[in-house]
Formats: C-alpha cells, sequence, structure tokens
C-alpha cells in the first residue's frame, strides 16, 4: 500500500485510539473540534461544512454513523448508498479532516461524552442555544461539551446541496 493511501487509512481510528490521540494533542494545546453524520454521497455542501468546522480549531474528528445507524434513521431502504468503509475513506482524503471514528448508535452521545471534544459543531439548521433534547434544533451532546467547558457552533450550510437531493436527481 502506497504511503498517502496508508496516511488516510490511519485517520479511521477505534474509540481508544482516538482517545489517545486527543489526549496528545490537548497536551499541545490543540482545539479539538467534534461533527457528525453520515456524509454518504460527499458533495460541495458537505466539504464546505466540513472544512468551516475544522476552522473553528486545530484538530476535526468526524463520527461517523455506521451503515446499520444510517439505516435507522429513516433515510430509505437503500441507504446509504456508500457504505461505511467507502465513506470514510473519502473522508479520510479530505486534509482539513483529522480523525473518523464510527458509532453505531442512534446519536453520538456516547462518543461525544468518551472523546470530550473543546468544540461541537453541527450545521446551521441546529441552534447551539437549544437546552431542550426533544426539540429538532437541539444539538445532541451540546451539555456534554458545556459542562466540561468547551463551546457549541452552528456552521452555515450551502444551500441546495444535500445527498436527498443528489439521489433523486440521479433517479431523474
Amino acid at each position: 500500500m502506497g504511503a498517502r493511501l496508508n496516511y488516510i487509512e490511519n485517520k479511521i481510528v477505534s474509540l481508544e485510539d482516538a482517545k489517545r490521540r486527543i489526549q496528545h494533542w490537548k497536551l499541545k494545546n490543540d482545539k479539538v473540534v467534534f461533527t457528525n453524520g453520515c456524509f454518504d454521497i460527499l458533495h460541495k455542501g458537505h466539504v464546505t461544512y466540513l472544512a468551516e468546522t475544522a476552522a473553528a480549531g486545530n484538530r476535526l474528528i468526524v463520527g461517523l454513523n455506521t451503515d446499520a445507524s444510517v439505516r435507522r434513521q429513516g433515510k430509505g431502504d437503500d441507504r446509504p448508498i456508500n457504505d461505511e468503509a467507502a465513506r470514510s475513506m473519502v473522508l479520510g482524503a479530505l486534509g482539513f479532516v483529522d480523525l473518523i471514528v464510527f458509532f453505531d448508535s442512534n446519536t453520538p452521545y456516547d462518543l461525544i461524552d468518551s472523546l470530550q471534544p473543546d468544540i461541537l459543531a453541527k450545521g446551521a439548521d441546529y441552534d447551539p442555544e437549544e437546552v431542550n433534547p426533544e426539540m429538532k434544533t437541539y444539538i445532541v451532546g451540546s451539555d456534554l461539551v458545556k459542562r466540561n467547558g468547551g463551546s457549541v457552533v452552528a456552521i452555515p450550510l450551502v444551500d441546495g446541496f444535500s445527498t436527498t437531493s443528489l439521489i433523486e436527481k440521479m433517479r431523474g
């Protein structure tokens, strides 16, 4: 395997590896940013969102839904289009993504609790100030990050880009 491919694959890590790397980064006073998603068919909206998210700190960790987790979200019987191995490789190819950690639960709450990022980011369709977990705009894990002295940010989304709309467009 080539060095560049190895570099990408080394970004896809277990929870324990992620915790070790985060500990090392925090010793260097790096600000660790966390976001999560399916990132099924990577598009301009995803890349822009992830680049802006990475700019909020020094290191970007992406919590990536497993295939089973994506299916439970009810996005359609044919989702994900790309399996978790393919989705993680494409994300890992982005230079500003430092780590990718899979999560199989319906939300990344336990992953956020384990990783304890300094900054939690979601798209601007969520509200960093929302405290009611029952609200659609609530950011899962925001309570944990704030309790640990971190911050929660909403990143602007690029209009006109969504995986669902891309799939509908391809189907004609």
